[in-house]
C-alpha cells in the first residue's frame, strides 16, 4: 500500500466517523458504486486520475450516481475519490473498506459479524466444491448470489448477508478465504478490535482461551475476537496470527526447523 492510499483512508474513515450514524443502505451503496467503477474502465479511469480536481470528480459521480445514491453515501464517496489513491485498484479497496466500514457502524455494538464471517469462511474452506461454486470465473453472478442466499440467509445478519454478496460479486482476483478474513479485520477494527486467528491441534477449554485473550488483549493493547482452527496436523502447540503477525509455536513447524538443521 502506497503512502497515498494510506492518507486517503484515513481521510476516508474520518469522514466515516463525523458523518455520523449510517444505516445498512449507505453501506450497500457504496458496494454498488465501487462495482459498477470496476466495471467501467472509463470510470474508474477518471476518479483515480490524480491531474483531475475534487469538483470535476463530484461533478462526475453526481451525473452516474445521483438518481441512485443517498445524501451520507454519496458525501463518502466524494471524499473517497476526492483523495489520491497510489493506483486504480487501491482506490476501488478504499471504496470497499469504507462499505465494509459503514456495514459495522450500522449493526451496533453487539454485532457478531466478524464471527459469522469467519464460521462462513471456515465452511468453504473445508468443501472445496462450495469453494468452487462461489469463488471460480465460470459461474454467473446471479447463480453464486442464489447460492449465497440460500446458505446465509435468515441464519446471520443483514449485514454479513451484504458483505458476502459484495465480496462474491466483486473479487478483484482474491480468493473468497482472503477475502472473508480481510473483510472480518475490517469490520473487527471499526469496532475497535482485532481478530486473532488461533490454529491448535485439538480443542482449547474455556479457561485456556481466556488466558490467550488477556495475553494477546496485553500485548495488544485493544481487545480481540479469537477464531480458533483446530488442524489436527500441527501436532501440538499454536500458531497465533493478527493481521500481518504470526507466532508460530507449533510442534509441526518445530520438527521441520529440525529437519532443515539436520539436511544442512
Amino acid at each position: 500500500m502506497g503512502s497515498a492510499t494510506r492518507e486517503a483512508l484515513a481521510a476516508s474513515r474520518a469522514e466515516l466517523s463525523a458523518i455520523g450514524a449510517v444505516d445498512l443502505a449507505t453501506a450497500d451503496e457504496l458496494f454498488f458504486a465501487g462495482r459498477t467503477a470496476g466495471e467501467s474502465a472509463q470510470l474508474r479511469s477518471i476518479l483515480s486520475d490524480t491531474s483531475t480536481d475534487a469538483a470535476e470528480k463530484h461533478t462526475v459521480l453526481a451525473a452516474v450516481f445521483g438518481s441512485t445514491l443517498g445524501a451520507k453515501s454519496m458525501r463518502l464517496l466524494e471524499t473517497v475519490v476526492g483523495n489520491r489513491w497510489s493506483s486504480q485498484g487501491e482506490l476501488l479497496a478504499g471504496i470497499e473498506e469504507i462499505g465494509l466500514r459503514a456495514a459495522a457502524e450500522s449493526a451496533g455494538p453487539n454485532a457478531t459479524i466478524e464471527a459469522e464471517l469467519f464460521a462462513f469462511g471456515a465452511a468453504v474452506s473445508s468443501d472445496a466444491q462450495l469453494e468452487l461454486a462461489i469463488g471460480s470465473k465460470q459461474g454467473g453472478r446471479d447463480a453464486k448470489l442464489a447460492l449465497v442466499d440460500s446458505l446465509l440467509a435468515a441464519k446471520v445478519s443483514a449485514q454479513t448477508l451484504s458483505i458476502v454478496r459484495q465480496l462474491v460479486l466483486q473479487p478483484r482476483g482474491r480468493r473468497i478465504g482472503e477475502l472473508l478474513s480481510n473483510a472480518a479485520a475490517i469490520v473487527a477494527d471499526q469496532a475497535g478490535t482485532s481478530v486473532a486467528t488461533v490454529t491448535s491441534a485439538g480443542p482449547l477449554s474455556h479457561a485456556q482461551l481466556a488466558r490467550l485473550h488477556e495475553g494477546l488483549a496485553a500485548t495488544y493493547g485493544r481487545p480481540l475476537t479469537i477464531n480458533l482452527v483446530v488442524d489436527p496436523s500441527i501436532i501440538g502447540g499454536l500458531r497465533v496470527q493478527v493481521g500481518n503477525d504470526v507466532i508460530d509455536g507449533t510442534v509441526a513447524r518445530k520438527l521441520s526447523e529440525l529437519r532443515l538443521q539436520l539436511a544442512g
